[in-house]
């Protein structure tokens, strides 16, 4: 076993062990909280939580056999109906992701008007366009009976046969709608919603300093050390609505784009791509899994209080400043 194939193999073994772990841990805050249940946010959470555990569970350890012994270790069957469930709950992930930018957006844009615009009934329809979106693809898939092993990212996925090239020109266009239609689209709504939820974000701290600002002169006796701590605390806030976008669209392109830009790249007949780059882009996309517990949930004031309220010896009572709090936090970007 070379070096580069032993790194590959304790990679994934560490991204699955993580993304179980993160994932179940926000299934367990569903399951303690209420208050987590009673959010509309929390379907495109639990849809995309669950995803991410179907493909930890199904996808990673097929792939982890796939790099140890370099060839295909399941029967064709099999292998189809992984690569089925990759294409599948990579979709849905996404959309998923796509999904919540838009909560968020309704939520910051017209927070007047979000319990009207963003029910209950809508999330579902929502879920259920996304699982039609992606049945579709994987649907597809398996009726053209594209999905096999590939060498190239050894793994059960969407693959054409050497001796199928007649259909190349199909398999291309099937391809290029999948990304489209999923890494692109998400892309896009992630960028629209954040960016709209980044310009209110802005304008609200404006306002903030300009109220700060012309509140502390009035103060004229007040310690010059506190007005530069004022100063200083909406400065962190002007720049936090920032970091956090960054954050969601960031992790996003740099998990899925190498493997999408491959997957594009390897169309073209003149084009090989080296195994070692293919498995990497895999175990890029995989290593989303295991950042959208911490990126959407596990870093939030709400399910940080639940997991604290399951250790041994932790108090559960609350104060209702306490409360206050977690329900601004739900706000927050």
């Amino acid at each position: 076993m070379s070096i580069p194939e032993f790194l590959l193999e304790v990679s994934i073994v560490v991204i699955a062990v993580v993304s179980l772990l993160t994932n179940l841990s926000v299934l367990l805050c569903f399951t303690q909280s209420a208050e987590l249940r009673s959010h509309v946010p929390g379907i495109f959470v639990l849809n995309l939580s669950f995803s991410n555990i179907l493909l930890t569970i199904i996808n990673m350890p097929a792939t982890f056999i796939g790099v140890a012994q370099r060839a295909n270790p399941f029967r064709d069957s099999l292998c189809q109906a992984i690569s089925f469930a990759e294409t599948f709950l990579t979709a849905n992930a996404m959309l998923s992701m796509a999904a919540l930018s838009v909560d968020r957006w309704v939520a910051v844009v017209f927070p007047m008007t979000y319990s009207s615009k963003m029910r209950y009934r809508d999330a579902c329809v929502i879920v259920v366009y996304s699982w039609l979106h992606s049945l579709t693809f994987s649907g597809t898939q398996l009726l053209m009976d594209w999905g096999g092993y590939s060498h190239t990212y050894a793994s059960c996925t969407v693959h054409l046969d050497a001796g199928r090239r007649s259909q190349l020109s199909a398999y291309a266009t099937f391809t290029a709608l999948f990304h489209c239609g999923s890494f692109a689209l998400c892309l896009l709504v992630l960028c629209f919603a954040y960016l709209k939820v980044l310009r209110v974000a802005r304008s609200h701290c404006k306002r903030i300093d300009v109220i700060t600002v012309q509140t502390l002169l009035l103060l004229v006796d007040i310690h010059p050390s506190v007005k530069e701590r004022c100063l200083a605390e909406q400065k962190k806030r002007s720049h936090r609505a920032t970091k956090k976008i960054c954050i969601f669209i960031g992790t996003f392109i740099l998990c899925f784009s190498p493997y999408v830009i491959t997957r594009l790249v390897e169309l073209f007949p003149s084009v090989h791509i080296p195994q070692y780059w293919g498995m990497i882009t895999k175990c890029l996309s995989y290593a989303k899994t295991s950042s959208d517990p911490f990126v959407y949930c596990l870093l939030r004031q709400q399910y940080r209080k639940v997991l604290d309220g399951q250790r041994p010896g932790s108090l559960k009572t609350s104060s209702p400043a306490d409360s206050r709090e977690s329900v601004s936090c739900t706000w927050t970007l």
